[in-house]
């Protein structure tokens, strides 16, 4: 399934399961693959952020403050994706798909997070701005295959 993931996305993968071992979860959620964007900080979709000031310190600190902390798993753990958040990782592929790239990159992520409305990542990248036509034609001419 990750074989067209650029390196900066499978980055992203990998700490978005690095945040739920330090946050206690036991899947893989939506905010946590916001978290790993954030903490990702290259690349197309940090410059997405930047030009639309979102303040990354206080997309982190909104998701810690919803969070339910739970022990720390270790990293060696075997952390599944939730549903949800494989509905993400689905409609990144389909947008990459859509935008005719044969890879996918943090971009489709973030448009990803932002077609399930129904999900605290939507709901916060909303909230600081973002919203998903605006996303989507940016990426549409841009190439993040870092």
């Amino acid at each position: 399934m990750f074989e067209r993931f650029t390196e900066r996305a499978r980055r992203v993968l990998f700490f978005a399961r690095y945040e739920v071992s330090q946050l206690g979860g036991v899947s893989i959620e939506t905010e946590h693959l916001l978290l790993g964007l954030v903490r990702e900080g290259k690349g197309l979709t940090s410059q997405i952020f930047t030009r639309a000031g979102v303040a990354l310190d206080a997309v982190r600190a909104d998701i810690e403050q919803q969070a339910v902390f739970h022990e720390k798993i270790p990293t060696s753990a075997d952390i599944p994706f939730s549903a949800a958040a494989r509905r993400v990782l689905e409609a990144a592929t389909e947008e990459a798909n859509r935008l005719r790239h044969d890879y996918i990159g943090t971009e489709h992520l973030l448009l990803g997070l932002l077609r399930d409305d129904t999900t605290v990542a939507c709901r916060l990248l909303n909230e600081h701005g973002l919203r998903l036509d605006a996303i989507r034609e940016e990426a549409s001419g841009k190439s993040d295959r870092g």
